[in-house]
């Protein structure tokens, strides 16, 4: 029998409960894998408390997580890609990467290339996938671009400050702490701004000779949304993909958008942009090379036991972690 961290009620970390939890057989189009570490994610903690996100199914029992690195151990009818034994990786829902065993579709599922080491990899695939689809689609980052990375010290955040250096940005991010601006600028970010030591409105415009960033990678929401939009330029995008501070408020899409600059706003989320297999692949493909090109640093500050996992979901949520988080199953 494997074990799993498993939610019966919504709520705080102390929901999740290790305990035995019943993989089956792999279904038709299924891989069945074992564990070697699974990520961590902000996002986590919207699934265990139920913040805008419904369970899979209904008044049942839910394993959350959807980020893990493992050896493939069975397969189901159907699947030829892989096979028992490929190390295997997968970054987006279905949930369930907080358990030790597993079955998840083959066609979600990564093969992982030589050389790359599982933890760096589960602590890298959604946050690095996510990076992906902002810097390159959501939107198109070019050399000179000056760009803003809210929470540019967490996990996703330094991974945006790399890959948007490496593509030639120039990176204001804010920040809650002097010790996070040090390690915000160590992953390149040129201007880190503590947000209650000053304002990142007025750093954006003195680095842009008042014109404004091209795009705002916005993660903060209800804190940071409006100051948020008044740092773009005319014509400047909001990628508003997470709000750890809570939803902000609402905003008149039409006129105060027009308003502030004929601005865009996007609420992207990961399984859109990897809808296609083949988005899915070149997302991964170009991860891959960035991480194994050394341009991408997974930045593993915390690792945990997976039965400790409620441990790790304490400490994110204190807002005091620096990088990133694996559990170890």
């Amino acid at each position: 029998m494997s074990k799993a961290q498993v939610i019966h009620k919504k709520g705080p970390p102390s929901c999740m409960n290790w305990e035995d939890w019943h993989v089956p057989d792999p279904a038709p189009g299924e891989v069945r894998m074992r564990h070697t570490a699974v990520g961590v994610n902000y996002a986590d903690t919207y699934h265990r408390g139920g913040i805008s996100h419904p369970w899979p199914v209904p008044n049942e029992p839910v394993v959350i997580g959807f980020e893990g690195v493992g050896i493939v151990e069975g397969v189901g009818d159907g699947v030829t890609d892989f096979k028992t034994g490929d190390r295997v990786a997968y970054g987006i829902p279905p949930l369930g990467s907080y358990s030790e065993e597993r079955n998840y579709p083959a066609d979600k599922l990564l093969h992982l290339p030589e050389g790359l080491d599982d933890k760096q990899v589960a602590a890298l695939l959604m946050k690095g996938m996510t990076a992906h689809y902002l810097l390159n689609r959501t939107y198109a980052v070019q050399p000179g671009d000056t760009i803003l990375v809210h929470a540019a010290a967490g996990g996703m955040g330094l991974i945006l400050c790399q890959w948007a250096k490496a593509l030639g940005a120039t990176v204001v991010g804010t920040v809650s702490t002097e010790e996070k601006a040090e390690v915000a600028r160590a992953a390149g970010c040129d201007y880190p701004v503590v947000r209650s030591q000053q304002s990142f409105v007025d750093v954006v415009r003195d680095v842009t000779d008042g014109e404004g960033c091209v795009v705002v990678y916005e993660a903060i929401g209800k804190d940071t949304l409006q100051d948020s939009l008044d740092s773009l330029r005319l014509m400047g995008v909001c990628a508003a993909y997470g709000h750890v501070s809570g939803p902000p408020d609402p905003i008149d899409v039409i006129q105060d958008l027009g308003r502030r600059g004929s601005l865009f706003i996007t609420r992207p989320a990961i399984m859109h942009y990897v809808a296609k297999r083949s988005d899915l692949e070149w997302t991964a493909r170009d991860l891959f090379k960035a991480i194994g090109d050394g341009i991408l640093d997974a930045n593993i500050n915390y690792e945990y036991a997976l039965k400790d996992a409620v441990k790790a979901h304490e400490a994110i949520e204190s807002g005091k972690t620096l990088g990133a988080t694996v559990l170890i199953p």
